[in-house]
Order: C-alpha cells, then sequence, then structure tokens
C-alpha cells in the first residue's frame, strides 16, 4: 500500500466513523427525548465508537471504498427504540418520525459546520504550514461530501432506510403492513437500483446541490467581514 493510498485512507476513515456513529447517536437521542431510553440501557448513547461498530458497513466496505477510490459511505449497528416507550403525549407514528429524521439531520448538520471550517480555513488560514492547511481543508471536505452521501441516501424512502419511516408518517395507516411487508425486500430494491445506475442518480443529484448551496452560504457571509 504505497503513501497516498495511506493518506487517503486517513482522511476518509476518520470521518467515515465519526458521521456514522453521531448519525446512530443522533437516532437514540431523539427517541431518549421522547420518552424511550432504549438506547441508554444499551450503551448506545455514545461517541465511542466501538458500541456502534458493524464490522462489513463500519470496516471493511469504507475502507475498501475508500482503496478503490469510489464514492465513500457505510452504516453501523442501528440504534434500537421501542416507540411504544413514548411518552403518552407523543403520538407513535410522529415520534417514529422523528427518530428517523434525527439521523440525517445530524449528517446535515455536521456538513454545514464543516462547510463554514473548510472555507474559514481557506478565508483566513491561508499562511497556516501546508501539511497543517492540507490536512484541515482535507478532513473538511471529506467531512462535507460523506455526510452529504449519508443524509441523501437515509433520506431514499425504501424501508430499511430512514427516508421510509418518514414517509410512514404520511400515509394513511391502511398501508402500514404492505409497507412494512416491503422491508423484506429492501436490501434487495437498494442492490438493483445500484446496478442500474438509478441510485446514483438518487443520491448524487441532491450532493451536488448541496454541496454547491453549503460552501456559497459560509462564502458569501465571510465576505461580508
Amino acid at each position: 500500500m504505497d503513501i497516498n493510498v495511506l493518506i487517503r485512507v486517513f482522511i476518509w476513515a476518520v470521518p467515515v466513523l465519526f458521521s456514522i456513529v453521531v448519525h446512530e447517536v443522533s437516532h437514540g437521542w431523539m427517541a431518549y427525548r421522547l420518552g424511550d431510553d432504549t438506547a441508554e440501557r444499551m450503551g448506545r448513547l455514545t461517541l465511542n465508537p466501538m458500541p456502534h461498530i458493524d464490522p462489513v458497513g463500519t470496516v471493511i466496505l469504507p475502507l475498501f471504498m475508500i482503496i478503490m477510490g469510489g464514492p465513500v459511505f457505510g452504516w453501523a449497528k442501528p440504534v434500537p427504540f421501542n416507540p411504544y416507550n413514548f411518552n403518552r403525549n407523543v403520538n407513535v407514528r410522529s415520534g417514529t418520525m422523528w427518530v428517523a429524521l434525527a439521523g440525517p439531520g445530524s449528517n446535515l448538520g455536521l456538513a454545514f459546520i464543516s462547510s463554514f471550517i473548510f472555507v474559514a480555513v481557506q478565508k483566513f488560514f491561508s499562511g497556516l504550514p501546508s501539511l497543517i492547511y492540507f490536512s484541515i481543508t482535507q478532513l473538511a471536505q471529506a467531512l462535507i461530501f460523506i455526510n452529504l452521501v449519508l443524509a441523501s441516501l437515509n433520506l431514499i424512502p425504501i424501508p430499511p432506510l430512514d427516508g421510509s419511516k418518514i414517509l410512514m408518517r404520511f400515509l394513511p395507516p391502511k398501508y402500514n403492513p404492505s409497507f412494512l411487508l416491503l422491508e423484506r425486500y429492501g436490501f434487495l430494491i437498494l442492490i438493483i437500483l445500484l446496478a442500474t445506475g438509478v441510485f446514483s442518480s438518487l443520491v448524487w443529484v441532491p450532493v451536488k446541490s448541496l454541496y454547491g448551496i453549503f460552501l456559497l452560504i459560509p462564502r458569501l457571509l465571510f465576505s461580508l467581514i
């Protein structure tokens, strides 16, 4: 493994792991705020990556994609929650939607914060030693990209992705059994979409649009300083 591959692994592996863990912890945190302490009792409300690591989704797949130079994404062990533990004033369907939304919402938040760091370093700290400047800007850029990919991917309304739970909030209850049945074939559907190229369009179109918007906002704001 040459030095360029090692640098690429470092630049991308840390943001991938951090972003995936934040995504899952956000699910558990929202469930906890709504009254369900399942994730807390299972030790999943922590940024320590160890309880969240899925050998394939958190280690093998992202590392393979980093080395091959392809788009980087992955997943961690899903944080469990029980909607029937929500507070009495919380509607089960609405609460489930908010728990699902918390994951991609956290990724969008991380991407937005990282865009400010990226632009700020470019504008105000260009005189930093080249290694430090390169490391900070590359890590920030990786965080932007990875989190936009995770958010866009998880908002696709196909079970078991978060988007499906958000969509279920707005479907008439009579469709719940059919939609839950679809979850059995969700992974197969994702594989078909990936093989046909539809998956790429569903993810890359919003990623490219949001990437430009997220960099434009801090550039406009910093131009006023």
